[in-house]
Protein backbone atom coordinates (compact mmCIF):
# COMPACT_ATOMS: atom_id res chain seq x y z
CA UNK A 1 0.00 0.00 0.00
CA UNK A 2 1.20 3.37 -0.76
CA UNK A 3 -0.14 5.92 1.97
CA UNK A 4 -0.77 9.29 0.31
CA UNK A 5 -0.51 12.32 2.47
CA UNK A 6 -4.20 14.04 2.13
CA UNK A 7 -6.20 15.96 4.52
CA UNK A 8 -10.12 15.24 4.67
CA UNK A 9 -12.31 17.54 3.01
CA UNK A 10 -9.18 19.71 0.72
CA UNK A 11 -9.13 19.90 -2.93
CA UNK A 12 -6.71 17.62 -3.36
CA UNK A 13 -8.47 14.98 -1.04
CA UNK A 14 -11.63 15.53 -3.35
CA UNK A 15 -9.21 15.05 -6.64
CA UNK A 16 -7.87 11.94 -5.27
CA UNK A 17 -11.36 10.46 -4.33
CA UNK A 18 -12.34 11.38 -8.14
CA UNK A 19 -9.01 9.66 -9.84
CA UNK A 20 -10.15 5.95 -7.52
CA UNK A 21 -12.56 3.70 -6.41
CA UNK A 22 -13.18 4.74 -2.61
CA UNK A 23 -13.85 2.58 0.22
CA UNK A 24 -16.49 4.00 1.69
CA UNK A 25 -18.60 4.02 -1.72
CA UNK A 26 -17.90 0.12 -2.19
CA UNK A 27 -21.52 -0.56 -0.90
CA UNK A 28 -22.70 2.02 -2.97
CA UNK A 29 -21.10 0.24 -5.71
CA UNK A 30 -22.61 -3.34 -5.17
CA UNK A 31 -26.14 -1.89 -4.61
CA UNK A 32 -26.35 -2.89 -0.81
CA UNK A 33 -26.00 1.21 0.17
CA UNK A 34 -29.39 2.68 2.29
CA UNK A 35 -30.45 5.46 0.51
CA UNK A 36 -28.01 5.66 -1.98
CA UNK A 37 -28.60 4.23 -5.74
CA UNK A 38 -25.60 2.59 -7.48
CA UNK A 39 -27.20 4.96 -10.20
CA UNK A 40 -25.88 7.79 -8.80
CA UNK A 41 -22.64 7.23 -8.39
CA UNK A 42 -22.27 6.03 -11.87
CA UNK A 43 -23.66 9.42 -12.37
CA UNK A 44 -21.24 11.22 -10.17
CA UNK A 45 -18.06 9.20 -11.56
CA UNK A 46 -18.77 10.01 -15.24
CA UNK A 47 -20.24 13.97 -15.18
CA UNK A 48 -18.19 14.92 -12.24
CA UNK A 49 -21.71 16.66 -11.01
CA UNK A 50 -22.33 15.65 -7.06
CA UNK A 51 -25.15 17.11 -5.14
CA UNK A 52 -24.31 19.95 -2.40
CA UNK A 53 -24.05 18.94 1.23
CA UNK A 54 -26.39 20.32 3.60
CA UNK A 55 -26.01 21.97 6.63
CA UNK A 56 -27.65 19.68 8.57
CA UNK A 57 -25.44 16.58 6.48
CA UNK A 58 -22.22 18.94 6.68
CA UNK A 59 -22.84 19.00 10.78
CA UNK A 60 -23.85 14.93 11.06
CA UNK A 61 -20.20 14.25 9.15
CA UNK A 62 -18.65 17.31 11.91
CA UNK A 63 -19.88 15.50 14.95
CA UNK A 64 -18.61 12.22 13.35
CA UNK A 65 -15.19 13.15 13.18
CA UNK A 66 -15.21 14.76 16.50
CA UNK A 67 -16.83 11.34 18.40
CA UNK A 68 -14.44 9.62 15.66
CA UNK A 69 -10.88 11.46 16.89
CA UNK A 70 -12.68 11.36 21.20
CA UNK A 71 -12.84 7.48 20.68
CA UNK A 72 -9.56 6.87 19.40
CA UNK A 73 -7.40 6.25 22.63
CA UNK A 74 -10.03 3.54 23.72
CA UNK A 75 -9.26 1.89 20.52
CA UNK A 76 -5.82 2.14 20.96
CA UNK A 77 -6.52 0.55 24.65
CA UNK A 78 -8.17 -2.40 22.87
CA UNK A 79 -5.47 -3.04 20.11
CA UNK A 80 -2.52 -1.90 22.86
CA UNK A 81 -0.91 0.28 19.86
CA UNK A 82 -1.40 3.27 18.78
CA UNK A 83 -3.12 4.44 15.76
CA UNK A 84 -2.49 6.87 12.98
CA UNK A 85 -5.69 8.21 10.32
CA UNK A 86 -4.10 8.04 7.07
CA UNK A 87 -5.47 7.83 2.96
CA UNK A 88 -3.57 4.65 1.08
CA UNK A 89 -3.41 3.39 -2.15
CA UNK A 90 -2.98 0.22 -3.81
CA UNK A 91 -3.63 0.75 -7.96
CA UNK A 92 -6.98 2.40 -8.64
CA UNK A 93 -8.35 1.63 -5.00
CA UNK A 94 -7.93 3.63 -2.41
CA UNK A 95 -9.33 3.87 1.29
CA UNK A 96 -9.13 6.31 4.47
CA UNK A 97 -8.67 4.87 7.48
CA UNK A 98 -9.82 6.12 10.98
CA UNK A 99 -6.68 4.57 12.39
CA UNK A 100 -4.13 1.95 10.84
CA UNK A 101 -1.17 0.43 13.20
CA UNK A 102 2.50 1.17 12.60
CA UNK A 103 2.75 -2.34 10.97
CA UNK A 104 -0.37 -1.82 9.20
CA UNK A 105 -2.11 -5.39 10.28
CA UNK A 106 -4.70 -3.84 12.12
CA UNK A 107 -7.10 -0.91 11.42
CA UNK A 108 -9.91 0.83 13.21
CA UNK A 109 -13.04 2.16 11.84
CA UNK A 110 -15.88 4.27 13.79
CA UNK A 111 -19.05 5.82 13.25
CA UNK A 112 -21.44 7.06 14.88
CA UNK A 113 -23.97 4.96 16.89
CA UNK A 114 -27.23 5.10 15.87
CA UNK A 115 -30.00 2.79 15.97
CA UNK A 116 -29.05 0.22 13.41
CA UNK A 117 -25.90 -0.74 15.29
CA UNK A 118 -27.65 -0.45 18.66
CA UNK A 119 -29.29 -3.52 17.63
CA UNK A 120 -26.75 -5.26 15.74
CA UNK A 121 -23.89 -4.89 18.60
CA UNK A 122 -24.33 -6.00 22.09
CA UNK A 123 -23.62 -2.91 24.76
CA UNK A 124 -20.45 -1.73 26.01
CA UNK A 125 -18.42 -5.36 24.83
CA UNK A 126 -15.27 -3.44 24.62
CA UNK A 127 -15.37 -2.94 28.08
CA UNK A 128 -15.57 -6.13 30.00
CA UNK A 129 -13.95 -9.22 28.14
CA UNK A 130 -14.00 -10.47 24.57
CA UNK A 131 -14.95 -8.44 22.20
CA UNK A 132 -17.22 -10.31 19.73
CA UNK A 133 -16.55 -11.23 15.86
CA UNK A 134 -18.83 -10.58 12.82
CA UNK A 135 -20.16 -13.49 11.13
CA UNK A 136 -20.65 -15.42 14.83
CA UNK A 137 -21.56 -13.27 17.59
CA UNK A 138 -23.03 -10.21 15.64
CA UNK A 139 -23.78 -9.17 12.21
CA UNK A 140 -22.91 -5.99 11.29
CA UNK A 141 -24.71 -3.88 7.93
CA UNK A 142 -23.72 -5.45 4.40
CA UNK A 143 -22.05 -1.69 3.64
CA UNK A 144 -19.77 -1.13 6.61
CA UNK A 145 -18.65 -5.12 5.94
CA UNK A 146 -17.90 -3.81 2.38
CA UNK A 147 -15.87 -0.44 3.62
CA UNK A 148 -13.91 -2.18 5.68
CA UNK A 149 -13.40 -5.32 3.23
CA UNK A 150 -11.83 -2.82 0.52
CA UNK A 151 -9.57 -0.97 3.52
CA UNK A 152 -8.07 -4.37 4.69
CA UNK A 153 -7.68 -5.38 0.66
CA UNK A 154 -5.43 -1.95 0.17
CA UNK A 155 -3.84 -2.06 3.04
CA UNK A 156 -2.98 -5.85 3.90
CA UNK A 157 -4.09 -5.46 7.20
CA UNK A 158 -5.10 -8.84 9.25
CA UNK A 159 -8.45 -7.57 10.65
CA UNK A 160 -10.44 -4.31 11.48
CA UNK A 161 -11.53 -3.29 14.85
CA UNK A 162 -15.04 -1.85 14.18
CA UNK A 163 -16.49 0.64 16.92
CA UNK A 164 -19.24 3.05 16.98
CA UNK A 165 -20.09 5.62 19.80
CA UNK A 166 -21.69 8.69 20.34
CA UNK A 167 -20.43 12.17 22.55
CA UNK A 168 -22.04 14.10 24.33
CA UNK A 169 -19.27 17.16 24.27
CA UNK A 170 -16.47 15.13 25.66
CA UNK A 171 -18.42 12.82 27.93
CA UNK A 172 -19.10 9.26 26.47
CA UNK A 173 -22.33 8.57 26.43
CA UNK A 174 -22.32 5.14 24.84
CA UNK A 175 -19.80 2.72 22.17
CA UNK A 176 -20.13 -0.53 20.87
CA UNK A 177 -17.24 -2.45 19.30
CA UNK A 178 -17.02 -5.85 17.58
CA UNK A 179 -14.14 -7.78 15.93
CA UNK A 180 -13.92 -8.24 11.26
CA UNK A 181 -12.21 -10.26 9.46
CA UNK A 182 -11.69 -10.36 5.92
CA UNK A 183 -14.86 -12.31 4.05
CA UNK A 184 -12.65 -14.02 0.30
CA UNK A 185 -16.14 -13.94 -1.28
CA UNK A 186 -16.91 -9.91 -0.82
CA UNK A 187 -13.45 -9.02 -1.40
CA UNK A 188 -13.79 -10.93 -5.16
CA UNK A 189 -16.69 -9.35 -5.41
CA UNK A 190 -15.70 -6.00 -4.65
CA UNK A 191 -13.13 -6.38 -7.17
CA UNK A 192 -15.57 -7.82 -9.91
CA UNK A 193 -17.82 -5.26 -8.79
CA UNK A 194 -15.20 -2.48 -9.31
CA UNK A 195 -14.52 -3.58 -12.45
CA UNK A 196 -18.15 -3.90 -13.80
CA UNK A 197 -18.65 -0.18 -12.57
CA UNK A 198 -15.82 1.18 -14.47
CA UNK A 199 -17.49 -0.46 -17.35
CA UNK A 200 -21.12 1.04 -16.78
CA UNK A 201 -19.30 4.78 -16.27
CA UNK A 202 -17.59 4.43 -19.80
CA UNK A 203 -21.15 3.82 -21.09
CA UNK A 204 -22.86 6.35 -19.17
CA UNK A 205 -24.91 8.84 -21.37
CA UNK A 206 -26.36 11.83 -19.39
CA UNK A 207 -30.26 12.12 -19.30
CA UNK A 208 -32.79 15.21 -18.27
CA UNK A 209 -33.09 14.65 -14.67
CA UNK A 210 -36.84 13.24 -14.01
CA UNK A 211 -38.94 15.90 -11.87
CA UNK A 212 -41.22 14.54 -8.89
CA UNK A 213 -43.77 13.87 -11.00
CA UNK A 214 -47.66 15.03 -9.73
CA UNK A 215 -50.51 14.85 -11.76
CA UNK A 216 -52.79 17.47 -13.61
CA UNK A 217 -56.06 17.32 -14.71
CA UNK A 218 -57.35 19.24 -17.63
CA UNK A 219 -58.51 22.33 -18.17
CA UNK A 220 -61.15 22.99 -15.95
CA UNK A 221 -64.79 23.23 -18.07
CA UNK A 222 -66.95 26.16 -17.50
CA UNK A 223 -69.68 26.14 -15.02
CA UNK A 224 -72.65 24.72 -16.37
CA UNK A 225 -75.86 26.88 -16.47
CA UNK A 226 -79.43 26.26 -17.38
CA UNK A 227 -82.91 27.44 -16.79
CA UNK A 228 -86.04 25.89 -18.03
CA UNK A 229 -89.75 27.13 -17.66
CA UNK A 230 -90.97 24.36 -19.81
CA UNK A 231 -87.98 25.48 -22.32
CA UNK A 232 -85.10 26.08 -22.31
CA UNK A 233 -84.75 29.77 -21.38
CA UNK A 234 -81.12 30.36 -20.86
CA UNK A 235 -77.83 27.96 -21.22
CA UNK A 236 -74.29 27.80 -22.47
CA UNK A 237 -74.54 24.20 -24.05
CA UNK A 238 -72.88 25.48 -27.33
CA UNK A 239 -69.89 26.60 -25.37
CA UNK A 240 -70.14 23.81 -22.96
CA UNK A 241 -69.74 21.33 -25.42
CA UNK A 242 -67.45 23.04 -27.44
CA UNK A 243 -64.95 23.55 -24.98
CA UNK A 244 -65.23 20.50 -23.43
CA UNK A 245 -64.71 18.24 -26.31
CA UNK A 246 -62.16 20.37 -27.04
CA UNK A 247 -60.36 19.57 -23.26
CA UNK A 248 -61.20 16.05 -23.88
CA UNK A 249 -59.58 15.79 -27.41
CA UNK A 250 -56.52 17.13 -26.03
CA UNK A 251 -55.52 14.51 -23.32
CA UNK A 252 -52.13 12.61 -23.91
CA UNK A 253 -52.90 9.21 -24.84
CA UNK A 254 -49.23 8.38 -25.33
CA UNK A 255 -47.80 7.40 -21.96
CA UNK A 256 -44.03 7.53 -21.94
CA UNK A 257 -43.02 9.35 -18.76
CA UNK A 258 -43.90 8.97 -14.84
CA UNK A 259 -45.34 12.34 -15.52
CA UNK A 260 -47.51 10.83 -18.51
CA UNK A 261 -48.92 8.35 -16.09
CA UNK A 262 -50.11 10.67 -13.35
CA UNK A 263 -50.92 12.86 -15.84
CA UNK A 264 -53.36 10.23 -17.40
CA UNK A 265 -54.88 8.92 -13.49
CA UNK A 266 -55.49 12.27 -12.70
CA UNK A 267 -57.77 13.23 -15.76
CA UNK A 268 -59.60 9.70 -14.99
CA UNK A 269 -60.41 11.00 -11.73
CA UNK A 270 -61.51 14.28 -13.27
CA UNK A 271 -63.68 12.59 -16.31
CA UNK A 272 -65.61 10.62 -13.59
CA UNK A 273 -66.30 14.03 -11.90
CA UNK A 274 -67.44 15.71 -15.26
CA UNK A 275 -69.76 12.91 -15.56
CA UNK A 276 -71.11 13.09 -11.93
CA UNK A 277 -71.72 17.05 -12.81
CA UNK A 278 -73.32 16.34 -15.57
CA UNK A 279 -75.75 13.42 -14.19
CA UNK A 280 -76.62 16.65 -11.63
CA UNK A 281 -77.34 19.06 -14.33
CA UNK A 282 -79.72 16.52 -15.95
CA UNK A 283 -81.24 15.73 -12.72
CA UNK A 284 -81.94 19.83 -12.16
CA UNK A 285 -83.10 20.25 -15.30
CA UNK A 286 -85.50 17.08 -15.18
CA UNK A 287 -86.21 19.16 -11.97
CA UNK A 288 -87.63 22.37 -14.21
CA UNK A 289 -89.04 20.26 -17.59
CA UNK A 290 -90.08 17.19 -18.43
CA UNK A 291 -88.61 16.47 -21.79
CA UNK A 292 -86.34 19.24 -23.84
CA UNK A 293 -84.86 16.65 -26.09
CA UNK A 294 -81.97 19.07 -26.85
CA UNK A 295 -80.86 19.44 -23.66
CA UNK A 296 -80.62 15.88 -22.77
CA UNK A 297 -78.95 15.19 -25.99
CA UNK A 298 -76.26 17.62 -25.94
CA UNK A 299 -75.33 16.73 -22.06
CA UNK A 300 -75.26 12.95 -23.02
CA UNK A 301 -72.77 13.62 -25.91
CA UNK A 302 -70.76 15.25 -23.68
CA UNK A 303 -70.90 12.95 -20.53
CA UNK A 304 -70.73 9.50 -22.78
CA UNK A 305 -67.48 10.97 -24.70
CA UNK A 306 -66.24 12.02 -20.81
CA UNK A 307 -66.87 8.20 -20.03
CA UNK A 308 -65.80 6.58 -23.04
CA UNK A 309 -62.14 8.53 -22.60
CA UNK A 310 -61.91 8.08 -19.10
CA UNK A 311 -62.50 4.46 -19.72
CA UNK A 312 -59.89 4.51 -22.65
CA UNK A 313 -57.50 6.42 -20.15
CA UNK A 314 -57.76 3.84 -17.68
CA UNK A 315 -57.14 1.35 -19.49
CA UNK A 316 -54.60 2.46 -21.27
CA UNK A 317 -52.52 3.31 -18.14
CA UNK A 318 -52.82 -0.27 -16.71
CA UNK A 319 -51.66 -1.87 -19.51
CA UNK A 320 -49.04 0.73 -20.79
CA UNK A 321 -47.55 0.29 -17.08
CA UNK A 322 -47.37 -3.13 -17.34
CA UNK A 323 -45.71 -2.66 -20.86
CA UNK A 324 -43.12 -0.58 -19.61
CA UNK A 325 -42.49 -2.81 -17.02
CA UNK A 326 -41.78 -5.66 -19.27
CA UNK A 327 -39.82 -3.30 -21.46
CA UNK A 328 -37.64 -2.62 -18.72
CA UNK A 329 -37.18 -6.01 -17.30
CA UNK A 330 -36.46 -7.39 -21.04
CA UNK A 331 -34.08 -4.65 -21.53
CA UNK A 332 -31.90 -5.69 -18.52
CA UNK A 333 -32.37 -9.64 -19.16
CA UNK A 334 -30.60 -8.45 -23.08
CA UNK A 335 -27.76 -6.45 -21.43
CA UNK A 336 -27.18 -9.40 -18.81
CA UNK A 337 -27.19 -12.12 -21.17
CA UNK A 338 -24.70 -10.05 -23.93
CA UNK A 339 -22.38 -9.96 -21.16
CA UNK A 340 -22.74 -13.54 -21.07
CA UNK A 341 -21.77 -14.06 -24.64
CA UNK A 342 -18.87 -11.27 -24.70
CA UNK A 343 -17.51 -13.53 -21.62
CA UNK A 344 -18.38 -16.97 -23.96
CA UNK A 345 -16.61 -15.82 -26.54
CA UNK A 346 -13.05 -16.14 -24.96
CA UNK A 347 -13.98 -19.51 -22.94
CA UNK A 348 -14.81 -21.68 -26.14
CA UNK A 349 -15.84 -25.21 -25.05
CA UNK A 350 -15.69 -23.72 -21.19
CA UNK A 351 -18.86 -21.21 -22.29
CA UNK A 352 -21.15 -20.07 -19.33
CA UNK A 353 -24.09 -21.62 -19.74
CA UNK A 354 -26.51 -19.43 -17.32
CA UNK A 355 -30.13 -20.75 -16.65
CA UNK A 356 -33.43 -19.03 -15.98
CA UNK A 357 -32.64 -18.66 -12.58
CA UNK A 358 -29.96 -16.45 -13.22
CA UNK A 359 -32.17 -13.79 -15.17
CA UNK A 360 -35.72 -14.44 -12.93
CA UNK A 361 -33.90 -12.23 -10.18
CA UNK A 362 -33.85 -8.77 -12.78
CA UNK A 363 -37.62 -9.34 -13.10
CA UNK A 364 -38.38 -10.16 -8.96
CA UNK A 365 -36.26 -6.63 -8.58
CA UNK A 366 -38.95 -4.33 -9.76
CA UNK A 367 -41.69 -5.98 -7.06
CA UNK A 368 -42.90 -3.45 -4.91
CA UNK A 369 -41.41 -0.47 -6.87
CA UNK A 370 -44.17 2.09 -8.44
CA UNK A 371 -42.75 4.82 -10.75
CA UNK A 372 -40.62 4.42 -13.56
CA UNK A 373 -37.52 5.74 -12.46
CA UNK A 374 -37.48 3.15 -9.21
CA UNK A 375 -38.12 0.38 -11.76
CA UNK A 376 -35.11 1.20 -13.95
CA UNK A 377 -32.83 1.57 -10.87
CA UNK A 378 -33.70 -1.66 -9.90
CA UNK A 379 -33.10 -3.49 -13.11
CA UNK A 380 -29.64 -1.80 -13.38
CA UNK A 381 -28.39 -2.93 -10.27
CA UNK A 382 -29.28 -6.18 -10.62
CA UNK A 383 -27.80 -6.57 -14.07
CA UNK A 384 -24.76 -5.29 -12.68
CA UNK A 385 -25.15 -8.32 -9.92
CA UNK A 386 -25.04 -10.81 -12.45
CA UNK A 387 -22.70 -9.44 -14.67
CA UNK A 388 -19.88 -8.80 -11.48
CA UNK A 389 -20.92 -12.66 -10.32
CA UNK A 390 -20.69 -13.47 -14.46
CA UNK A 391 -17.11 -11.89 -14.40
CA UNK A 392 -16.36 -14.03 -11.19
CA UNK A 393 -17.04 -17.12 -12.34
CA UNK A 394 -15.16 -16.47 -16.03
CA UNK A 395 -11.89 -15.59 -13.89
CA UNK A 396 -12.36 -18.89 -11.99
CA UNK A 397 -12.82 -20.94 -15.33
CA UNK A 398 -9.63 -19.15 -16.99
CA UNK A 399 -7.86 -19.78 -13.91
CA UNK A 400 -8.81 -23.89 -14.05
CA UNK A 401 -8.00 -23.71 -17.80
CA UNK A 402 -4.90 -22.72 -17.25
CA UNK A 403 -4.40 -25.63 -14.59
CA UNK A 404 -5.38 -28.21 -16.90
CA UNK A 405 -3.11 -26.89 -19.89
CA UNK A 406 -0.71 -26.98 -18.52
CA UNK A 407 -0.83 -31.19 -18.15
CA UNK A 408 0.51 -31.82 -21.63
CA UNK A 409 1.34 -35.54 -21.06
CA UNK A 410 -1.65 -36.28 -19.02
CA UNK A 411 -4.59 -34.93 -21.02
CA UNK A 412 -6.45 -38.38 -21.39
CA UNK A 413 -6.79 -38.25 -17.21
CA UNK A 414 -9.15 -35.50 -17.92
CA UNK A 415 -11.84 -36.21 -20.36
CA UNK A 416 -14.22 -34.06 -17.45
CA UNK A 417 -12.11 -31.18 -18.24
CA UNK A 418 -15.23 -28.63 -19.25
CA UNK A 419 -17.22 -30.17 -15.91
CA UNK A 420 -14.01 -29.41 -13.28
CA UNK A 421 -13.64 -26.05 -14.79
CA UNK A 422 -17.29 -25.07 -14.11
CA UNK A 423 -17.22 -26.37 -10.85
CA UNK A 424 -14.19 -26.60 -8.98
CA UNK A 425 -12.22 -23.53 -7.46
CA UNK A 426 -8.58 -23.52 -8.61
CA UNK A 427 -7.06 -24.49 -5.37
CA UNK A 428 -9.65 -27.59 -5.28
CA UNK A 429 -8.60 -28.92 -8.86
CA UNK A 430 -5.03 -28.85 -8.60
CA UNK A 431 -5.42 -30.72 -5.66
CA UNK A 432 -7.22 -33.05 -7.65
CA UNK A 433 -5.32 -32.96 -10.79
CA UNK A 434 -2.42 -33.28 -8.54
CA UNK A 435 -4.15 -36.52 -6.74
CA UNK A 436 -5.29 -38.25 -10.59
CA UNK A 437 -1.61 -37.96 -11.98
CA UNK A 438 -0.52 -39.68 -8.54
CA UNK A 439 -2.80 -42.16 -8.88
CA UNK A 440 -1.66 -42.65 -12.50
CA UNK A 441 2.00 -42.27 -12.16
CA UNK A 442 1.37 -45.22 -9.28
CA UNK A 443 -0.71 -47.69 -11.40
CA UNK A 444 1.69 -47.49 -14.65
CA UNK A 445 4.59 -47.62 -12.05
CA UNK A 446 3.06 -51.04 -10.93
CA UNK A 447 2.51 -52.07 -14.33
CA UNK A 448 5.63 -51.62 -15.42
CA UNK A 449 7.00 -53.35 -12.55
CA UNK A 450 5.10 -56.34 -13.63
CA UNK A 451 6.11 -56.03 -17.18
CA UNK A 452 10.03 -56.07 -16.00
CA UNK A 453 9.30 -58.94 -13.76
CA UNK A 454 7.70 -60.93 -16.79
CA UNK A 455 10.73 -60.51 -19.40
CA UNK A 456 12.95 -61.28 -16.33
CA UNK A 457 11.14 -64.38 -16.10
CA UNK A 458 11.00 -65.22 -19.90
CA UNK A 459 14.91 -64.42 -19.86
CA UNK A 460 15.56 -67.13 -16.78
CA UNK A 461 13.63 -69.95 -18.99
CA UNK A 462 14.89 -68.94 -22.36
CA UNK A 463 18.57 -69.41 -20.54
CA UNK A 464 17.08 -72.14 -18.83
CA UNK A 465 16.31 -73.45 -22.77
CA UNK A 466 19.53 -72.56 -23.97
CA UNK A 467 21.79 -74.57 -21.50
CA UNK A 468 19.66 -77.87 -22.02
CA UNK A 469 20.25 -77.46 -25.89
CA UNK A 470 23.73 -76.81 -25.15
CA UNK A 471 23.95 -80.36 -23.25
CA UNK A 472 22.14 -81.51 -26.59
CA UNK A 473 25.21 -80.08 -29.18
CA UNK A 474 27.47 -81.73 -27.26
CA UNK A 475 25.79 -84.69 -27.18
CA UNK A 476 25.73 -84.57 -30.84
CA UNK A 477 28.18 -85.91 -33.75
CA UNK A 478 29.29 -82.17 -35.80
CA UNK A 479 28.35 -82.37 -39.65
CA UNK A 480 28.60 -79.24 -41.08
CA UNK A 481 25.66 -80.70 -43.99
CA UNK A 482 23.23 -80.41 -41.24
CA UNK A 483 23.46 -76.19 -41.31
CA UNK A 484 21.97 -76.58 -45.09
CA UNK A 485 19.81 -79.23 -44.40
CA UNK A 486 18.24 -77.90 -41.04
CA UNK A 487 18.10 -74.59 -42.39
CA UNK A 488 13.86 -74.80 -43.72
CA UNK A 489 13.34 -76.58 -40.21
CA UNK A 490 15.21 -74.05 -38.12
CA UNK A 491 12.94 -71.34 -40.04
CA UNK A 492 9.87 -72.56 -38.87
CA UNK A 493 10.60 -73.43 -35.42
CA UNK A 494 11.81 -69.44 -35.36
CA UNK A 495 8.46 -68.64 -36.73
CA UNK A 496 6.86 -70.56 -33.72
CA UNK A 497 9.47 -69.39 -31.12
CA UNK A 498 12.46 -67.07 -31.27
CA UNK A 499 13.45 -68.24 -27.91
CA UNK A 500 13.77 -71.76 -29.57
CA UNK A 501 15.94 -70.06 -31.93
CA UNK A 502 19.63 -70.50 -30.26
CA UNK A 503 19.02 -74.08 -29.52
CA UNK A 504 18.17 -75.10 -32.85
CA UNK A 505 21.37 -73.17 -34.14
CA UNK A 506 23.56 -75.13 -31.61
CA UNK A 507 22.20 -78.13 -33.42
CA UNK A 508 23.06 -76.45 -36.45
CA UNK A 509 26.58 -74.81 -35.97
CA UNK A 510 28.66 -77.55 -34.48
CA UNK A 511 32.29 -76.06 -33.52
CA UNK A 512 34.09 -79.45 -34.28
CA UNK A 513 37.87 -79.52 -35.89
CA UNK A 514 39.25 -77.11 -38.06
CA UNK A 515 36.62 -74.35 -38.58
CA UNK A 516 34.08 -74.58 -40.83
CA UNK A 517 32.53 -71.55 -42.81
CA UNK A 518 28.63 -70.59 -43.61
CA UNK A 519 27.70 -68.35 -45.83
CA UNK A 520 25.52 -65.12 -45.33
CA UNK A 521 22.51 -66.87 -47.36
CA UNK A 522 22.40 -69.34 -44.90
CA UNK A 523 22.48 -67.68 -41.80
CA UNK A 524 19.28 -65.29 -43.18
CA UNK A 525 17.36 -69.18 -44.36
CA UNK A 526 18.00 -69.76 -40.78
CA UNK A 527 16.66 -67.12 -39.40
CA UNK A 528 13.68 -66.70 -41.84
CA UNK A 529 11.37 -64.78 -41.78
CA UNK A 530 14.23 -62.07 -40.66
CA UNK A 531 16.91 -61.73 -42.68
CA UNK A 532 20.43 -59.68 -41.89
CA UNK A 533 23.09 -57.75 -43.94
CA UNK A 534 27.09 -58.28 -43.70
CA UNK A 535 26.61 -54.50 -42.78
CA UNK A 536 24.34 -55.39 -40.36
CA UNK A 537 26.59 -58.67 -38.89
CA UNK A 538 29.61 -56.06 -38.73
CA UNK A 539 27.53 -53.95 -36.72
CA UNK A 540 27.09 -56.80 -34.08
CA UNK A 541 31.18 -57.02 -33.65
CA UNK A 542 31.01 -60.22 -36.65
CA UNK A 543 32.99 -60.15 -40.09
CA UNK A 544 33.20 -62.35 -42.52
CA UNK A 545 36.02 -65.25 -42.10
CA UNK A 546 36.58 -64.91 -45.99
CA UNK A 547 34.64 -64.34 -49.20
CA UNK A 548 34.14 -66.99 -52.15
CA UNK A 549 33.67 -64.86 -55.27
CA UNK A 550 30.81 -62.65 -54.23
CA UNK A 551 29.70 -64.50 -51.49
CA UNK A 552 30.18 -63.15 -47.89
CA UNK A 553 31.71 -66.69 -45.26
CA UNK A 554 31.57 -66.14 -41.34
CA UNK A 555 32.40 -69.28 -39.50
CA UNK A 556 30.25 -71.90 -38.59
CA UNK A 557 31.28 -71.69 -34.34
CA UNK A 558 30.22 -67.93 -34.56
CA UNK A 559 26.38 -68.56 -35.58
CA UNK A 560 25.50 -69.47 -31.78
CA UNK A 561 27.24 -65.99 -30.77
CA UNK A 562 25.73 -64.19 -33.70
CA UNK A 563 21.53 -64.94 -32.99
CA UNK A 564 21.88 -64.15 -29.62
CA UNK A 565 23.49 -60.79 -30.40
CA UNK A 566 20.55 -60.24 -32.85
CA UNK A 567 17.85 -61.15 -30.23
CA UNK A 568 19.36 -59.10 -27.58
CA UNK A 569 19.13 -55.90 -29.59
CA UNK A 570 15.81 -57.03 -30.60
CA UNK A 571 14.93 -57.20 -26.64
CA UNK A 572 16.65 -53.34 -25.92
CA UNK A 573 14.31 -52.16 -28.94
CA UNK A 574 11.14 -53.62 -27.60
CA UNK A 575 11.68 -52.19 -24.17
CA UNK A 576 13.03 -49.07 -25.33
CA UNK A 577 9.82 -48.56 -27.04
CA UNK A 578 7.40 -49.94 -24.15
CA UNK A 579 9.11 -47.05 -21.62
CA UNK A 580 8.25 -44.85 -24.25
CA UNK A 581 4.64 -45.04 -24.71
CA UNK A 582 4.69 -45.98 -20.68
CA UNK A 583 5.90 -42.15 -20.19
Amino acid sequence: MKIVKLTQGTPEWHAHRARHFNASEAGVMLGIFPGVKRSDLIKVRATGIEEEISTFVQKIFDDGHRFEALCRPLAELVISEDLFPCVGEDGKLSASFDGLTMMEDVAWEHKTLNSVLRKALPEAAHTGGTIPLHGEDVTLPAHYCAQMEQQMLVSGADRTLFMASVWDGDTMVESRACWYHSDPELRARIVAGWAQLEQDIAAFTLEPEEAVVVGKAPDQLPGLHIEVTGMVTASNLEAFKSQAMAVLGGINRDLQTDEDFANAEKAVTWAKGVEDRIDAAKANALAQTETIDTLFRTLDDVKEETRRIRLELDKMVKARKVSIRDEIVDAGIRAARAHYDQLDSSLGEYAIRPDHATFAVIGASIKGKRSISSMRDAVSTAVADIKIAASQFAEVIRANISILKNQHQHQSLFADRVMLAQTKSPEDLRNLVAARIGEFERQETERLERQREQIRKEEAEKLAREQEAAKVVDETPPASAKVVQSAPQAQSHFAASTDEIPAKAEKVAQPAGPAKTIKLGDINALIAPLSITADGLAQLGFNPASIDRTAKLYREDQVLEMLRAMMARIKDVGLAMSERKAA
